[in-house]
């Protein structure tokens, strides 16, 4: 038998005995009641599960509030300045920036969720293909690249949950769409010199400021 096991079965049996010694119980029910409740705690650490608080423990109003603001803050979406909205070009495709975010937990469809002690980083782009060719671009390869040179890559399970999920198709002439890139970086990579990075096939990368 475990230690809260032990403790609950102990006190149980210390219950018992106390109601039995009285003659006149003047609580008989209360008394009843109370024994009913431990009886259950007990069956149900039994099977595994955690001992619960003392009714009478006092309650952490410091440590509710601040479970509250972590549960905030992990939940929030916090929206960053772009350093600059200028389009930039990989090949015919058009791609210009039009929000930043960063936050702690990304959120899909229904119940899906992912949660990181670092940052998601999510880029949104619109995408226009102003050639008068179909395009290839493979958009999956892009990353992100820090002040210190540390390359980011998109991470696949973050980019289904919180982004646009087929990144790599051919772009007829004059089709456009909107885009969102995850990334997950480390909080100090979110600083002044972070960049986006489309990898070339051939001839220079397309490099997109961002902070």
């Amino acid at each position: 038998m475990s230690s809260p096991s032990q403790a609950l079965f102990t006190l149980l049996c210390a219950a018992t005995l106390l109601s039995g010694c009285k003659e006149k119980p003047a609580d008989g029910p209360s008394q009843d009641r109370t024994l009913e409740k431990l009886r259950m705690e007990v069956d149900r650490v039994n099977k595994g599960g955690a001992p619960s608080a003392p009714p009478d423990a006092p309650a952490n109003p410091h440590a509710q509030l601040a479970d509250l603001a972590a549960a905030q803050e992990s939940d929030a979406v916090k929206t960053l300045v772009l350093a600059s909205r200028q389009a930039v070009r990989v090949d015919t495709l058009e791609l210009q920036p039009s929000g930043l975010e960063s936050m702690h937990s990304l959120r899909g469809a229904g119940k899906v969720a992912l949660t990181t002690s670092d940052l998601f980083v999510r880029v949104k782009l619109e995408a226009r293909n102003t050639g008068t060719k179909a395009v290839d671009v493979p958009l999956s390869a892009a990353k992100l690249v820090d002040a210190e040179g540390q390359e980011y890559p998109i991470p696949r399970d973050a980019q289904a949950v919180g982004g646009t999920r087929r990144l790599d198709h051919t772009w007829e002439p004059g089709q456009s769409e909107s885009l969102a890139l995850v990334f997950e970086v480390p909080l100090a990579a979110v600083t002044p010199g972070l960049v986006l990075v489309f990898p070339s096939r051939g001839g220079q990368d397309t490099r997109l400021p961002l902070q």
